[in-house]
């Protein structure tokens, strides 16, 4: 798994599909090929095709540096668990909306950890399902499926 660093890279991502949302995240993903398009000068955005990570945490949404910190490291060890699963694909992970300080008065707690961990795993296992999906053979749908489609 890649790590996105630039900034050409995020507005590439962040330019994409919105694939996936939950409480307090969204996943927005571009496909390699699309990016390599918009690439400047002859240089590919993303020169290796592999899994490219990127994440977003606006302070709006943790003003804390140690929440930023929590949440960035859990995105990125849920990412890296989930590596193989993943498609060959630019992924950016954005906070959308802040954990309760009322309920989270620890921004190191187990509890903010777990919350934050149970969603981004939904998260990447909706965007690993969709890629398996677009990764299945087309003998392998139904022919039920098959013809609903053609019509």
């Amino acid at each position: 798994m890649q790590q996105l660093k630039s900034k050409q890279q995020f507005q590439a991502v962040m330019a994409g599909a919105l694939v996936a949302k939950t409480p307090h995240f969204a996943l927005h993903r571009v496909a390699l090929d699309a990016a390599h398009e918009s690439a400047h000068a002859g240089r590919a955005l993303f020169p290796v095709a592999d899994a490219w990570l990127g994440v977003l945490l606006p302070k709006r949404w943790a003003r804390r540096a140690v929440t930023r910190n929590a949440i960035r490291r859990q995105i990125y060890e849920a990412a890296r668990e989930k590596a193989q699963q993943l498609p060959q694909a630019a992924l950016v992970v954005r906070l959308r909306s802040e954990f309760s300080r009322k309920q989270f008065v620890s921004a190191t707690s187990d509890a903010l950890k777990r919350a934050v961990r149970a969603e981004l795993d939904q998260l990447l296992d909706r965007v690993a399902q969709r890629a398996h999906v677009a990764r299945a053979p087309e003998a392998s749908v139904p022919v039920s499926h098959k013809v609903r489609h053609a019509v």
